[in-house]
């Protein structure tokens, strides 16, 4: 079997610290880089930028709402046109800081409510996919299996990556658990583990009421703002190479 495993980074702005990027940069293949609009400040964005290239890590762009304050966790009605134009400016940004630590960008990944919203929301779906392939069509687009967004993209001609989350619960309908809910997040790691195993080798993951609904994914992720994420990640990995996956960057 193979995986790969990919965590939200970057995501420090100014003097605010987030999450243990180093750590995560020895545990992860590639890394979901934010572009500045939810997280990320330039200089935060060059030094994770080359610390994944430092690390062999693979670096994709986290696009995401204009909403610093949010933390890119509200829905924001953002017309096709300029929510392209969003994830384009990110991309160039992002690319720019990739450039001079003699990486790319490999991959687009969108953040937080953006995610979610693509998954039903057929317009902001495809405002991602037309920034994506406007920009280089070469480049996988990662989301939740059976979302509009790889559906999109896959239409496009462009790579539909979908994706399973390490440390988040599921709904019965293959959705991810609003995390103001109960069984929003996974704080076990030993439990973590066996879960992503299972999907791995029979392809389904149980669901917050108790059934199993069908997965299957390239890349898995665990989130890097956790508490305990170093923790977690590295346990992760660790039972993946007991049950030896072969873990590497899915591009």
């Amino acid at each position: 079997m193979r995986l790969d495993l990919n965590s939200d980074l970057g995501e420090s702005f100014g003097r605010w610290t987030l999450g243990d990027d180093d750590a995560m940069l020895g545990l992860v293949t590639s890394a979901n880089v934010a572009c500045g609009f939810h997280a990320g400040d330039p200089s935060t964005l060059r030094r994770t930028v080359a610390a994944a290239a430092g690390n062999g890590v693979v670096v994709g762009a986290q696009v995401a709402y204009r909403d610093l304050a949010g933390f890119g966790r509200r829905f924001i009605d953002v017309p096709r046109a300029d929510l392209t134009a969003d994830v384009l400016f990110q991309l160039g940004g992002l690319e720019a800081m990739c450039r001079v630590s003699g990486t790319a960008v490999r991959y687009v990944k969108p953040h937080g409510a953006l995610y979610n919203a693509t998954v039903h929301h057929e317009e902001q779906a495809a405002a991602v996919v037309d920034a994506v392939a406007e920009y280089d069509a070469a480049l996988p687009v990662l989301g939740l299996p059976g979302s509009a967004l790889l559906r999109v993209a896959e239409a496009r001609g462009l790579r539909a990556v979908p994706e399973f989350f390490v440390d988040r619960g599921y709904t019965p309908e293959g959705a991810l658990v609003p995390r103001a809910e109960a069984g929003a997040l996974l704080h076990d790691p030993d439990e973590a583990t066996e879960r992503l195993l299972r999907m791995l080798a029979d392809g389904v993951v149980r669901a917050v009421d108790g059934s199993d609904v069908a997965v299957q994914a390239e890349s898995a992720c665990v989130h890097g703002d956790s508490p305990g994420a170093v923790a977690m990640a590295t346990a992760v990995r660790a039972g993946l190479e007991r049950a030896g996956v072969d873990l590497r960057g899915f591009v």
